[in-house]
């Protein structure tokens, strides 16, 4: 029977240790099935990180192709307009060549008036002596006036695209400057 008591005693023994284990046992696959909850969290979690950074960077991508097309159309303004500049310096210059070349004659005709002048007053003197003289001096006279009004207006001419061709030139270079000021810009 004491046998029998310590056979009891051992299984007994043997049933508490197993049930210890068994609440042991349990209480690891609840803290584990727990941790796999929250692990499950985080990757869930993660996963919506992950997706609102792929959207995010879809987005900035777009973003810079979208910077990139405007900083592609910047340049090309630039281009066209440094384009514009240098075809406006060329006609610039041809009309400062044509404004000399209008100076030239005017100077020509002042010369001319000069003579005409000096022409007109010997022929005075002359007229004296003889009358037929006077009235080719005076056909030389209205010649010359005209000479003299026609470069007159050439002058005036030449003095009214002088001005044009200044104001141009200060527009221009208005624009040179603004167009280069949003070059730099765009360049940062």
């Amino acid at each position: 029977m004491d046998a029998l008591k310590k056979k009891m005693q051992m299984l007994k023994l043997e049933k508490e240790n197993a049930m210890d284990k068994a609440d042991q046992a349990e209480f690891e696959k609840k803290a584990t099935e727990d941790r796999c909850n929250q692990l499950e969290e985080e990757v869930s979690n993660l996963q919506r990180k992950q997706k609102a950074i792929e959207d995010e960077a879809d987005k900035y991508s777009e973003s810079l192709r979208d910077v990139q097309a405007k900083l592609d159309n910047a340049e090309k303004k630039a281009s066209d307009a440094e384009a514009d500049v240098s075809s406006l310096n060329r006609r610039i210059q041809l009309v400062e060549e044509e404004l000399d070349r209008a100076q030239e004659r005017l100077a020509t005709a002042l010369q001319k008036l000069d003579e005409a002048e000096k022409s007109a007053d010997e022929s005075e003197r002359g007229m004296k002596v003889v009358e037929s003289k006077v009235l080719k001096a005076e056909e030389i006279m209205e010649m010359q006036e005209m000479q003299l009004k026609e470069a007159k207006h050439i002058a005036e001419e030449a003095d009214r695209k002088y001005e044009e061709v200044a104001r141009k030139l200060i527009i221009l270079e208005g624009e040179q400057e603004r167009t280069e000021e949003r070059a730099e810009h765009s360049e940062r």
